[in-house]
């Protein structure tokens, strides 16, 4: 017998198997949806403590406080210099003059304050840099460059008074051990439940296989090979998580768009429609293909048994 004949034989009677089952393909496929969605939902949830965790970390940086009579061309060369870092995503220059405006504009209520402001006459505050990096981890390196910098001031005298780093220090910690932490129990989370889906999917399979053990015994009796026995089965599999794939597609698109609709605030601007639609190659990969896999292994792993393998 041709190859090609044999596979085409094995792919019909694997067809002919999950629909001549019925009830226990149906089963099959529940059992792997219910799995899918796990997985689906970790997806989601991986999406929204990244996006929950970019926004934090968008809101911590580190301001540069120049003493109030440094030059601004020094302070804009410096500016410059920093930008040019490889860990710097944005730097943002405050001026003296949009510092006063803005502080007289948070404190316009108290007036203890603006006439002690307005007796003294000059202007107190110096021009500031506003520095974020593109990882919390990162601001250290950040630091000690300006720290180390001989040129932070051509004209020899320094021209920064203060670095607030060393006061959010402990909150920038904080968040990169966060970040870390979540993403090693991310990666924890998948696996465990990667494990117990083929464990589940497994009992499932194995009692569609149970079903047919007379068939085998009999296909082993003729002298049928195991590749051409357990064929069949592995592609009843592979049907069977590719359907539960489809299934669970079609179920989060509804899913997602309720929480792109209603819950967009409530996720911190995150919307999981658009997110949905988006990562839609991605997300189909991860449910059909892990269908499609984990079909594949439960199926090569169960029918082993009356094999003898």
């Amino acid at each position: 017998m041709s190859s090609s004949r044999t596979i085409r034989r094995i792919f019909v009677g694997g067809s002919r198997h999950f629909t001549r089952s019925g009830l226990v393909s149906f089963a099959t496929v529940l059992i792997m949806t219910v799995t899918l969605m796990i997985m689906g939902a970790l997806l989601f949830l991986s999406a929204i403590l990244s996006h929950t965790l970019d926004t934090v970390a968008s809101k911590v940086d580190v301001n540069v406080y120049f003493v109030t009579d440094a030059p601004e061309s020094e302070i804009l060369a410096a500016k410059s210099r920093i930008e040019r870092l490889d860990q710097v995503t944005e730097v943002i220059y405050t001026s003296r003059e949009e510092a006063i405006t803005r502080f007289r504009s948070r404190h316009a209520e108290d007036e203890l304050t603006i006439a002690a402001l307005d007796q003294l006459g000059d202007n107190p505050l110096g021009a500031s840099l506003a520095i974020t990096a593109q990882d919390p981890s990162q601001y250290e390196t950040i630091v000690n460059f300006l720290g180390n910098d001989a040129n932070v001031s051509p004209s020899g005298s320094r021209i920064i008074e203060s670095i607030n780093y060393y006061e959010n220090k402990t909150v920038i910690d904080r968040l990169t051990s966060a970040i870390d932490a979540i993403q090693k129990a991310g990666v924890g989370i998948v696996a465990l439940f990667a494990v117990a889906s083929v464990i589940i999917a497994l009992a499932t399979v194995r009692l569609a296989i149970y079903t047919a053990r007379d068939e085998i015994s009999v296909m082993r009796l003729v002298g049928a090979s195991n590749t051409y026995i357990r064929g069949p089965f592995i592609v009843a599999g592979i049907i069977s998580g590719a359907v539960a794939g489809f299934i669970a597609l079609a179920l989060y698109y509804p899913a997602a768009w309720y929480a792109g609709n209603n819950l967009t605030t409530w996720l911190g601007g995150l919307n999981l429609h658009t997110y949905y639609l988006q990562n839609f190659p991605m997300i189909f990969g991860a449910l059909v293909g892990s269908g499609m896999l984990l079909g594949c292994i439960a199926s090569f792993l169960g029918v082993r048994k009356y094999l003898r393998v």
